[in-house]
């Protein structure tokens, strides 16, 4: 049997696409590092399976959208000294949260063709809205800098600083030219939490609200600069209620649009 003098360290999926495991297999050299650091117990996606193994560090990709999710993520927490989610689907809700604020069964039936097989709670909700989470980490997906970061601090018994700047001062840093002011392009830079690097408007692509809502966020002004630009009240509302629509500010404010849309207007 195996001894365990090292740390141990799992990593759960749950409802997602599986981008924020592979950015600890696209770490490279630093996850060979981690791996004479740490013992990975779990994680499917690499090839080491024990589900119910008692962990100093779980991280927990995806959303709780299955009957069966409820209980295999309480275990989790049961069996883990520090349970950190990665990634928009786990912190919050993903873009399957969408169903959420449509008729989801439609959805099934329309895809499905025996529905009656799929088992899906009516929601599909963050980790954090079930059992306590000790660190999110945002992001479609996050990376590598991020977890070994995260997995460095929680070993010396202390949570990790995370940079509280949105994605526009980031923009700044690295003297970017600002798609929204000059090219009028719908970026969500201004309300977005910083961790990418800016990576979307370094490439004049507008930012889309991956890594979360960023703290004191005016969305009301934006979204009014978004009409300016000539997009609808759905079109809007689709911006806010894309990858992070189930957490706050993002929820109400696309809700808020949503509502002064023209009646026949396509959602």
């Amino acid at each position: 049997m195996k001894t365990h003098n090292k740390p141990r360290l799992a990593v759960h999926k749950f409802s997602s696409c599986d981008g924020c495991q592979l950015a600890f297999l696209n770490l490279g050299e630093p996850l060979l590092d981690l791996a004479e650091r740490v013992d990975i117990l779990h994680f499917a996606e690499a090839g080491m399976v024990d589900e119910n193994a008692e962990v100093d560090i779980a991280f927990v990709e995806g959303s709780i959208a299955t009957p069966e999710d409820l209980g295999r993520i309480g275990r989790i927490r049961t069996n883990s000294r520090y349970v950190v989610t990665i990634g928009a689907c786990a912190t919050a809700g993903g873009i399957q949260a969408l169903r959420n604020i449509h008729d989801a069964q439609s959805w099934v039936r329309g895809v499905y063709a025996k529905p009656e097989h799929i088992q899906l709670l009516a929601t599909s909700t963050p980790i954090a809205e079930h059992i306590k989470v000790d660190l999110e980490l945002w992001g479609c997906p996050v990376n590598g800098y991020q977890v070994v970061s995260a997995v460095n601090a929680l070993l010396l018994g202390h949570v990790p600083i995370q940079d509280a700047a949105s994605v526009c001062q980031e923009c700044k840093r690295q003297n970017i030219v600002c798609v929204l002011v000059a090219q009028g392009r719908p970026c969500m830079g201004p309300v977005t939490h910083t961790g990418c690097g800016a990576l979307c408007p370094r490439f004049q692509r507008d930012c889309y609200a991956c890594y979360g809502p960023a703290n004191d966020t005016n969305i009301e002004s934006l979204g009014k600069r978004f009409s300016q630009l000539g997009l609808s009240s759905n079109d809007v509302a689709a911006r806010l209620h894309f990858i992070n629509n189930h957490t706050e500010p993002f929820r109400s404010a696309g809700e808020a649009w949503r509502k002064k849309s023209k009646p026949g207007q396509q959602p």
